[in-house]
Formats: C-alpha cells, structure tokens, sequence
C-alpha cells in the first residue's frame, strides 16, 4: 500500500465509490492485507489463551510453591494490572518507534514473560514475570489493531477486523480446557512453554509481510497522565477483579474502586488541561466512536461474563469435568468460527446501525437463554444455542471493532486504539466482575452456601441485561452511518 493509499484511509466516501475502491485492490494487495491481519490475530490468539490457560492450572502451580491456592489469584492481578497500566502508552509508542517494531517487540518480550513464567521457582518470581508478560501484551492488542488500521484501506476494514473478533471469543474459551489437560497429563509449566514457538514465528512474520507505517510523534509522552492513569486503572481492575471473590477483605476492594474513580477525576481534569493526553477522551466527539465505546462496552459485560459462568455452572450443577464443560462451552467460539464470511454481506445489506440493533438484541435473548440451561436439557439443544449466540456475538463484535474507526483522522489513529483498547479490557473485567456479584447476591438470597442452577440462571440473566441495553445505543446513529466502510445503501 503506498503513502497515497494510507492516506485516504480515513476519508469518507459513498458506498458507490467504496465498492469501486474495494474493485481496484490488487490480488496481491489483498493476499498481504489478509497475512497482516491473520498474523495480528495469532498474536491476538496467543495472548487470549494465555490470560486464561494459567486459571485451571492454580492449584496445582500453588503446590508446587507451597503456597496456600487462594494466594495464587496473585498470578491474574498483577497480569491484569500489567495490562491496565501500559496500554494507554501503547499509541505514543508506536508513533514514536514504529507499529511494526512495537508489535514485535510485544511479541519478544511476551514470549520472554513466558519462557520467564515457566521457569518460576516461586510466587514472588511468577508474579514479576507476569508483569513482564503484561507489558508485552498490553503492546500486542492496540498496537497490533493499529498495524492493520494503517496498512488496510477502508473497504477492507470489515473483513480485516473479523480476523481480529475471532481470538478475542476463541481465545477464552480455548484456555481453561487447554490449561486443565497440560497440567493434568503433562506440566503445569508447560502452559507457557506452548507460546515459545508461536511468538518466534511471530516476530518473523511480522519480519517479512508487515509493513510499518508510522506518525510522527509530535508531542512528548505525558508522563503526567501516565502516573495518573497507571493509578486509575490498576486500581479499578483490581477492585473489579477481587471484589466479592473472598480474596481480600471488602474493604480492600471498595477503597481500590474508590481510590480508582478519584484518579479518574483527577485524569480527567489533567486531560482538558494538556495539549496531547495519553488518554484523548476528545475522540468521543466522533459519533460512530462513541456508539461503539458505549454500546461495545455494555455488551462485552455480558460477554465478558461467559467464561467465568458458564463452566462453573457445567462443573458444579451439571456434573461435568472440566475437559467436558471446555468442550461444550467450545461450541460459541466454533459459531464465532463460521461468523466471517457473512460479516460483510450482512453489513453491506442491513447497514451499521440496523445490524447493531436487531443483532444485539438477539445476542442478548442467546445469552440469557444460557440462564435457562438445566441437566435435562439435550445436549444438542445446549449447543445449538451457544453456536448461534457465539455467531451473532462476533458479528456484533466485529461491527463495533470496525466503527470504532470509521471517523478518525488517520493521525489520531494511534491515540484511538489506546482509548479504546483501554476500554476494552475495563469492560470485560467489569463482566466478570457483575457476573460474580450477581451469583454471589443470588445465593445469599437463596440462602445457599454453593451455587444452585437458579443462582447461574440470575446471573446470566443479570449479564444479558447489560447486553440487551447495548442494542438501542446504535440509535444514535444515522441509518447510513459508515456506509463507505460497509457499501450499504438506503432504501435498496
């Protein structure tokens, strides 16, 4: 793609010049667009499955540290806190040293987490190397989304993204069972061994097919911010992640919560005040960026909620083992799976606004069906529901990954991932997070010291509330919003 080409990525156009652009991309053109994007989500992929390929394995890395299991939660915090921390940054970086080297960078120092991680001797040293591992996957995600919002023309936003939505849904469901068989069969440090091959074959790939397309970094890094910001989020992930679990006292988790939104005020007063802020919350005045920063983030709470529910639910009322419930709860991500080649034809028919609406609110019926789940139900009964919400969850996720952008500068590109990576990952510990409070509060009501299927059931149904409201949030939206990304038409 020459400069030419990246430049118009963010202009607009009618739908009958996007479909003439989407005619003059060479074959080769678009052989190297679709290698860029499936590299990023094996990237992707790999960070997926391992923020959740560690949690069956707890346990058993608690033994082997002679360490009580409930201390080992420390091994996802300071993951999640990792995360939390360095993705705002991950815009400027890019800017400043190039995408294409920042995502192999990521890559490298992932891979090195990992290796680091597999090699731990005790808790202390797991915890710093899964600091290391965080830094490297908070690059991953919004530098490696940037890769191909600078290296793909507008017409193929769409199908590039739903490279992108496969591994976010794929990934999540793919680690527990993943992590529950190496540990039982091999070796609990064999979980991180797995992503030694794939992150040297990454940093190669990238090597040879990506190319790098940078802005200047203009302004220097707002170190300002990023205290205040660090502040912020690893103290609302860590209130998200640890409030109701037992972990800490409730204390502890409230005043993180509490500490986290006062720092939040403070960003947001420094915000207004700086010329360049690491977190430009002024990208929300792009009206398809704030319908997919709302609608996305109240959707993923639902969705984000998945895989902490449904397998407990399989295991402790259903009976099943923890490889069964991996392979059943399989079944959304096998949907997801058949999602992308109906992605674009379903955009280009219904258009953004139409598709976000009726999609989302039958999203949302699938997935509070989840809470209607009994033993009794057939098997196949249970799967057909999960392939079908897992097919029309990625096209809603690969709508709103893909309308995120369809207005931004390409020079605030770089500073639109960061913010809406951010969010992202807040949103999908919020799921969590709202899933365990609604089963914790469902069995205080039901006066149940376990979970009962009715506890499951409310807090499903709790989680497709917020996914239900997502829906009409498009309504803000004009019918043809996007329309020179999707090639949607009115009134055809």
């Amino acid at each position: 793609m020459t400069e030419s080409d990246a430049a118009s990525l963010p202009q607009a156009a009618p739908a009958t010049g996007a479909r003439a652009s989407l005619r003059a991309v060479e074959p080769s053109e678009r052989r190297r667009i679709r290698i860029t994007a499936l590299i990023v989500a094996c990237a992707l992929f790999m960070q997926n499955v391992d923020s959740t390929v560690i949690a069956t394995a707890l346990p058993t890395m608690a033994r082997a540290f002679n360490v009580e299991p409930v201390h080992m939660n420390a091994a996802l915090t300071s993951y999640l806190l990792s995360l939390a921390v360095f993705i705002p940054a991950s815009g400027w970086m890019a800017d400043r040293f190039g995408a294409r080297n920042v995502f192999r960078l990521a890559i490298a120092l992932f891979t090195l987490g990992s290796v680091l991680c597999g090699s731990a001797q005790s808790l202390a040293e797991l915890v710093l190397f899964r600091v290391l591992q965080g830094i490297g996957g908070a690059m991953m995600v919004p530098v490696g989304r940037l890769l191909l919002l600078r290296n793909v023309p507008k017409t193929e936003l769409i199908a590039a993204m739903a490279w992108l939505t496969t591994p976010a849904l794929l990934g999540p469901v793919v680690g527990p069972p993943l992590g529950g068989f190496i540990t039982t069969y091999f070796s609990w440090r064999l979980i991180f061994d797995i992503n030694i091959p794939m992150g040297i074959a990454g940093i190669l790939l990238v090597t040879i097919f990506v190319h790098d397309v940078r802005e200047p970094a203009e302004a220097g890094f707002d170190w300002i911010g990023f205290a205040i910001s660090g502040v912020t989020l690893s103290c609302l992930m860590f209130g998200f992640e640890t409030v109701g679990r037992g972990v800490f006292p409730i204390q502890i988790s409230l005043a993180a919560l509490g500490l986290g939104g006062v720092a939040a005020l403070g960003f947001a007063v420094h915000a207004t005040r700086h010329p360049a802020p690491l977190i430009d919350f002024s990208l929300l005045r792009y009206r398809t960026f704030l319908v997919s920063v709302i609608a996305g983030t109240l959707f993923r709470v639902g969705v984000g909620a998945i895989p902490f529910l449904m397998p407990m639910m399989l295991q402790l009322t259903f009976g099943r083992s923890p490889v069964q419930s991996g392979l059943i709860t399989f079944a959304s991500s096998a949907g997801a799976l058949v999602m992308k080649p109906v992605s674009m034809t379903a955009l280009r028919h219904f258009g953004f606004r139409d598709t976000l609406l009726v999609n989302g609110a039958v999203s949302a019926v699938l997935l509070g069906l989840c809470g209607a789940f009994r033993p009794a139900w057939p098997l196949a009964a249970i799967y057909l529901v999960l392939l079908a919400g897992g097919f029309l969850r990625s096209l809603q996720f690969t709508a709103y990954n893909a309308l995120a952008y369809a207005e931004i500068p390409r020079a605030r590109m770089s500073a639109a991932t960061s913010l809406y990576s951010t969010i992202q990952q807040v949103s999908l510990t919020l799921g969590i997070s709202i899933g365990a409070a609604a089963l914790t509060v469902a069995m205080s009501l039901g006066g149940h010291a376990t979970p009962m299927v009715a506890d499951f059931s409310v807090g499903f149904l709790v989680v497709a509330l917020f996914s239900f409201v997502a829906a009409p949030v498009s309504l803000l939206m004009p019918r043809d919003a996007a329309s020179d990304l999707s090639g949607h038409r009115l009134g055809r």
